[in-house]
């Protein structure tokens, strides 16, 4: 339903006169049933002097109007015209039997062909073929045979200024933007065909290309199609449709607290949800009870799949589907992956709106190119870059897109999983990824995927604590807060990101000890040990230089002008201060141009005591708050001492960073 609809918009948007005629486009092995249905509607026709348009319909959009395409076949000063094709189908023992053309496209195309009634109605007077039969063939023959050919008065429109087939020439057709239009263009030829004609195996082709064609986005406009207010629509319903949301914790991931807050946050009655959450780590089934315990009875049902009943990721995802499937209410199946942070609260109304089959809300990882969508797929089924892809990532370009994949978190209607999509086994694959084999299947069903990016969340990178660093550049420099001379501090992590590095440490558990020999530094010596642990202990050192590098370096070369740095670093550690383990530390020098000192958890609540002192300066600073960051020079001017820690467990983060 979704390719024949994208058809007929396309012909309702120029105003096409459409007939439209059955056959099977799934199944049917051959095309004679198209013959047979247009041999009986033209013997209904009267009028001798009527043009008729044979064409496709599925695979097919209209890329211009009657006029200029009524225009361009009397140019061609025959009766019939065919569409044209650079390769042969089916029979290539007929390629030498194909007369030569002047310029172009020799082989006859039979999605699409235009002609005057008297003439297609002598074309297929001879048709008494069955519908599995191949409609290509018998329109091939017709045209190979000179006299038939010349009876009929048949041409082929051999340079694509009517049909454009795009099997066999993918690379000949881009996209044209003018004047609030979007057309295809053949750069072989040099024309603007006015009938696109997906044929083949290039359904995902065509599908691009109706993301622009005729004018669903253009430059001017942005997105023509689809109205992003959501306001009214619910107004729609009695009430709001059930939906069944599926949670799938498949590995590790920071941030679990966080992921439940936003869940909670969204808008949308929780009477009219259900949950579905499976759970595969261990180290998760507290965040997850927690969740539960406190607002599980929110919720019209929930199901939870805890790590013991050894559950795999595909069977989980395909009982996700069979749920909804089999539950009369569920009138959609919302898939999240545990990584997704929603920052959007109207998620969920917005998708619902756009009332489509199949459709994801864009999400992308922070300061990089990364999506959850393929915009086009390689020759062996796996991702491909497409021409808009980096606009549509950036913003550039907003609208809802056609695209062969999509993943991470999505919206699926219930009805389209009762009818199109009954396959109790979709995510399952001896060689795919559970998500490919999943599109690969939908797919095949000629379901679209429709990706909208007119807001956008992000995914959290296993480990990344920087997707919760608070947005502090944005922040006056000038008003940064100087307790000490030369010494900054500002706030550089949510309490979130500091819980999860002192659990990260805690549950790695290796601390130094505190000892003067270490075989962790170079030299196997410390002169100023802490009981600590190196993030290259625990493989973060690179997260590590990659936050100090972005988040860092800016406020450094503001508060120290005329100093850069590229952030490299010998020591990144972090520290635990105990009363009965190692409560304080001696006045020294750090081995740094500059150190940074991030207090990780906060006085009062967790510990009493701590703090650092200037000696130079005699200037002490109580600890600073918690998530906040303490800056300051390391060599020759600021000698300081770690002051005492009297109660609880005090832990820092410090990194000495030289040029």
């Amino acid at each position: 339903i979704n390719l024949l609809l994208r058809f007929l918009k396309s012909a309702k948007h120029f105003n096409y006169t459409i007939k439209v005629g059955g056959g099977d486009y799934v199944t049917a092995p051959g095309g004679g049933q198209k013959v047979r249905l247009l041999k009986t509607a033209l013997e209904e026709m009267k009028k001798q002097d009527k043009i008729i348009l044979f064409i496709e319909s599925y695979d097919v959009v209209f890329a211009s109007g009657p006029k200029e395409l009524l225009k361009k076949f009397q140019q061609t000063r025959h009766k019939v015209v065919f569409s044209s094709e650079s390769l042969i189908w089916p029979d290539r023992h007929m390629e030498d039997k194909h007369p030569h053309v002047r310029e172009g496209n020799r082989f006859l195309g039979s999605g699409g062909f235009i002609g005057y009634l008297p003439n297609i109605r002598e074309m297929v007077a001879d048709w008494k073929g069955k519908d599995n039969d191949s409609d290509q063939l018998f329109f091939t023959k017709i045209y190979i045979d000179p006299v038939k050919r010349k009876s009929i008065n048949i041409t082929l429109d051999s340079t694509c200024r009517m049909f454009q087939n795009l099997h066999g020439a993918l690379d000949e057709v881009v996209l044209k933007f003018e004047n609030g239009r979007v057309r295809a263009r053949n750069l072989l030829f040099d024309t603007l065909p006015v009938i696109i004609h997906g044929n083949g195996p290039t359904k995902l082709q065509i599908n691009y290309l109706g993301n622009y064609i005729p004018n669903t986005w253009t430059f001017e406009n942005g997105c023509t199609a689809v109205d992003f207010s959501i306001e009214n629509y619910y107004k729609c319903f009695f009430e709001y449709p059930m939906v069944l949301i599926g949670i799938f914790i498949q590995q590790p991931t920071p941030f679990v607290t966080v992921f439940f807050e936003r869940l909670l946050k969204l808008q949308y009655p929780k009477n009219r949800l259900k949950l579905l959450i499976f759970n595969q780590e261990v180290h998760h089934e507290r965040h997850v009870s927690s969740f539960l315990h406190d607002h599980g009875n929110l919720y019209q049902n929930v199901k939870f799949i805890r790590p013991e009943e050894g559950m795999d990721g595909p069977a989980s995802r395909n009982l996700g589907f069979d749920m909804c499937r089999k539950d009369k209410d569920c009138e959609y199946f919302f898939s999240i992956d545990i990584e997704v942070v929603l920052k959007e609260e109207n998620t969920l109304k917005i998708l619902i709106e756009q009332n489509l089959p199949i459709v994801a809300p864009m999400i992308t990882r922070v300061g990089r190119l990364w999506s959850n969508f393929w915009g086009a797929l390689s020759s062996d089924g796996y991702y491909a870059r497409s021409e808009d892809y980096v606009d549509i990532v950036q913003g550039r370009r907003v609208g809802v897109w056609n695209v062969p994949y999509v993943s991470s978190v999505y919206l699926v209607k219930g009805s389209l999983l009762r009818s199109e999509l009954t396959d109790s086994e979709l995510f399952n694959s001896h060689i795919l990824d559970p998500d490919m084999a999943y599109c690969h299947s939908v797919r095949n069903k000629s379901v679209f995927f429709l990706f909208f990016n007119q807001f956008s969340s992000y995914l959290i990178l296993s480990c990344d604590i920087l997707c919760y660093v608070t947005q502090w550049l944005n922040c006056d420099m000038s008003s940064v807060p100087q307790p000490c001379p030369d010494v900054y501090w500002f706030p550089v992590f949510s309490d979130v990101a500091c819980d999860h590095l002192v659990e990260e440490m805690e549950h790695f558990g290796q601390w130094s000890g505190g000892r003067n020999k270490d075989s962790r530094i170079q030299g196997g010596y410390e002169n100023v040990p802490t009981v600590d642990i190196h993030m290259n202990q625990i493989n973060f050192e690179k997260n590590w230089h990659k936050f100090l590098l972005e988040y860092i370096a800016p406020i450094t070369e503001k508060m120290y002008p005329g100093y850069y740095t590229k952030a490299q670093f010998d020591l990144a550690f972090i520290v635990r201060y105990k009363p009965d383990e190692q409560p304080s530390l001696r006045p020294h020098h750090d081995a740094s141009t500059f150190t940074i000192n991030i207090a990780l958890n906060q006085l009062g609540p967790d510990y009493q005591g701590g703090g650092c002192r200037f000696l130079r300066y005699d200037c002490s600073i109580k600890a600073p708050r918690k998530g906040w960051a303490l800056m300051h020079p390391g060599r020759l001017t600021h000698y300081h001492e770690g002051l005492p820690t009297t109660a609880g467990v005090r832990y820092i983060a410090v990194s000495f960073v030289d040029p």
